[in-house]
């Protein structure tokens, strides 16, 4: 099997060092589990593997392939409609599949509703259905399903298992269940 490799990683902020000579192996189609305190890296370290921070120092190796993110902000675009976020990330999916996905949420009848008037946990379910709805085989995941109540989150749990079944996923949260139900390894970080 094929790994995805981190070797040596460090990135500093200035004078603050985030991640230091951090190495990481993980076989494709696995699932990730990140966590740590505040301020300890997670966040950092997603987006080196989605190639949007360069380290100061190390290699990346395989992370290659089509990536989507579901980032700490739900990145929505508020005078759209539910149908209109999700289709920039699938934009030959059929409303058949869009509405299958949003009731797979407990969001039945909201595909043409503007999200800026919608609860900021539907508009958190939007961000993971819209992640979900993107051909990827490198999925990132910060912090999912933050602002969620046990009924919410246990869909969208149930929905990322389906998506995501043989793909990598990389999962940072702060919720040691979370991690149990979905992890197959857990990377702590700690802080530099």
């Amino acid at each position: 099997m094929s790994l995805l490799e981190l070797e040596q990683i460090t990135v500093r902020f200035g004078p603050l060092t985030v991640l230091d000579h951090f190495s990481l192996s993980v076989p494709q189609g696995s699932t990730t589990g990140i966590m740590g305190p505040s301020g300890s890296g997670k966040t950092t370290l997603l987006r080196v593997m989605m190639g949007l921070q360069r380290p100061d120092e190390g290699r990346i190796l395989g992370f290659t392939g089509r990536r989507s993110a579901v980032f700490q902000e739900n990145r929505l675009c508020d005078n759209l409609s539910v149908r209109a976020n999700l289709r920039l990330t699938a934009p030959h999916a059929d409303d058949a599949l869009l509405e299958e996905t949003l009731s797979a949420l407990g969001l039945d009848g909201q595909l043409h509703q503007p999200v800026r008037l919608l609860s900021g946990g539907m508009q958190r379910r939007i961000a993971l259905a819209r992640a979900l709805l993107a051909d990827f085989t490198l999925l990132f995941l910060d912090e999912p399903f933050t602002g969620l109540d046990d009924a919410a989150r246990d869909r969208s749990i149930a929905l990322l298992r389906r998506r995501a079944e043989g793909k990598t996923v990389f999962l940072v949260t702060h919720s040691a269940d979370t991690v149990q139900i979905l992890a197959d390894q857990v990377v702590t970080l700690r802080q530099c």
